[in-house]
């Protein structure tokens, strides 16, 4: 069984999809979780009561705004004093066409690129000399199969951002595992969550799951579950690595 006894992880977009079910596992494997919320204040709150306050603690910052992202940091590491695992989760997936007025495509790709690799960047930032000053550390960045394969031409902002945060991800590896700081890729397909939930059904659950060999989309808790199994650190030669969550679509 994964032990977490002990580890402190904050996740950002841990409110909902992904980052709700890497809080709940996180939780039963003996840890304690950050939440994480950009907007959703009810659902953060109800699942820090969810699994238990004592083991929760909830930070909203807006991952736009570098102050309030700094200052999410800063609210982490006060509550234990301490922060083991950064688990960058949060992302916006929005649609951003080519034929757009230039400013509108401009203020998506801007968007995009600062909550998705420029917010997780930043708090990468502040986690890695707090790491090295308490003996180590790890960072896991959820990318997505989009970040090795591209997207489609309306997402194309999303691609990019996600192929950004693989290259973060292994530049943090190769400098930092001499620190024991461990680095982490996750590159999901899609993943059955709110997120995605408008586009799987405009193009129907079935259609989307004929893309996998598997048969089906990914869940949120198969992602969740590879994320704790990272957290816990009983893989440390694995770092710098990505783990594709892709039900053989690719194959690397």
């Amino acid at each position: 069984m994964i032990d977490l006894t002990g580890k402190t992880v904050l996740v950002t977009g841990g409110s909902r999809g992904i980052g709700a079910a890497t809080v709940r596992q996180i939780v039963a494997c003996g840890g304690s979780a950050i939440i994480h919320y950009g907007s959703n204040a009810e659902a953060a709150t109800a699942l820090a009561a969810e699994v238990g306050n004592d083991n929760a603690h909830v930070v909203g910052a807006d991952l736009l705004d570098v102050q309030q992202t700094e200052r999410l940091w800063d609210d982490a590491l006060a509550w234990r004093g301490r922060v083991d695992v950064l688990v960058n989760n949060a992302g916006i997936y929005e649609r951003c066409p080519i034929d757009l007025p230039l400013d509108d495509w401009l203020a998506g790709w801007e968007r995009t690129m600062r909550i998705n690799l420029g917010a997780a960047a930043q708090l990468c930032r502040r986690a890695i000399p707090q790491f090295k000053s308490q003996g180590g550390g790890i960072l896991i960045n959820v990318s997505s199969r989009a970040g090795h394969r591209g997207d489609s031409i309306e997402h194309q902002q999303y691609g990019a951002s996600k192929a950004g945060m693989l290259a973060l991800n292994r530049s943090i590896a190769r400098t930092c595992a001499k620190d024991n700081i461990l680095a982490y890729g996750i590159a999901p397909g899609f993943v059955d969550t709110e997120m995605v939930g408008d586009i799987m059904a405009a193009q129907g659950l079935e259609k989307m799951a004929a893309l996998y060999p598997t048969g089906r989309v990914t869940t949120a808790n198969e992602v969740a579950s590879v994320i704790t199994f990272l957290a816990s650190g009983v893989a440390p030669q694995t770092t710098g690595n990505t783990i594709d969550l892709c039900g053989a679509a690719d194959v690397r």
